[in-house]
């Protein structure tokens, strides 16, 4: 085995905690591609194709829908395929063995619930632009979010020709108002103080940050994690992401940049894991 996969695995299980960042790279990982018009697209959504003119899964976000019926036609569809079926990917599965019993804390752009519903604390992923698999009053009568993913699952059972039922709009407990997806919102207050409380809580220790699928422009969670390897004195940085690695100069002696397919390298650094484990 390369020899700079025991390198990071003696490093992550010398580590306090760990950081898990995480785009659109590893949802592409696994099987969810909002910009890509590829097979999948066209299977599973080849008559919005005909009708709207979408070319990938992402349109359909910026798409100003007629009637309820026609946006939760589409959205229950989406995330019945992505959430409602999901179990956890073989990259999950590796992720959880590699992060193993230590704390941990993920900071994701990614909003289909992948990391909750593979098992990963809710209360310790901040998800940084909300997720699909919530949902909130329009009027925002109230702060609370409600599970959705049940209802959208029987919302997709029933829809027909791009449409649901109108009795089974999901509406607002309070004021009876629409209900619209967590996605594009504001983080829950709970998880950002969950976060800060960590952040805290291993400052000046040894913290492996993990850096999945991020590109290298991204200002929302590879900016950040960049800078909190060079404050924090013990902190080691990981990057893995296809065709495209950067380490600014500041933090290149505490880093290491993997490029390839996360699929490969979380099964190698698992398996990475595991010898040095066996070795104590």
């Amino acid at each position: 085995m390369n020899v700079q996969y025991e390198k990071i695995a003696e490093k992550i299980l010398q580590a306090d905690a760990i950081l898990i960042g995480a785009s659109n790279g590893l949802s592409i990982t696994e099987g969810l591609n909002l910009f890509a018009d590829d097979e999948v697209f066209e299977s599973l959504f080849g008559d919005y194709k005909k009708k709207y003119g979408f070319r990938r899964i992402l349109d359909g976000f910026f798409y100003h829908w007629k009637t309820e019926e026609e946006k939760w036609g589409y959205f229950s569809r989406l995330i019945n395929h992505y959430s409602g079926h999901y179990t956890a990917s073989q990259v999950m599965e590796d992720l959880k063995i590699i992060v193993g019993e230590k704390p941990y804390f993920v900071l994701t752009s990614n909003g289909e619930g992948h990391f909750e519903l593979a098992g990963f604390a809710s209360e310790r992923v901040y998800e940084l632009e909300g997720n699909w698999i919530e949902m909130r009053c329009s009027h925002q009568c109230h702060d609370k979010t409600y599970p959705s993913l049940s209802a959208i699952c029987e919302m997709a059972a029933q829809e027909k020709n791009g449409l649901v039922p109108a009795h089974m709009l999901p509406r607002c407990p309070v004021c009876g108002s629409a209900m619209e997806l967590y996605n594009a919102q504001p983080p829950k207050q709970e998880v950002k103080e969950n976060w800060q409380k960590f952040h805290r809580d291993y400052h000046n220790k040894k913290l492996v940050i993990l850096e999945l699928g991020i590109g290298w422009r991204n200002q929302m969670i590879k900016a950040p994690l960049m800078q909190m390897t060079a404050d924090e004195p013990y902190a080691v940085y990981i990057t893995i992401n296809l065709g495209e690695i950067y380490i600014p100069e500041i933090i290149q002696n505490k880093s290491y940049g993997l490029d390839g397919y996360l699929s490969d390298h979380l099964k190698n650094l698992r398996e990475a894991i595991e010898k040095v484990r066996s070795r104590r």
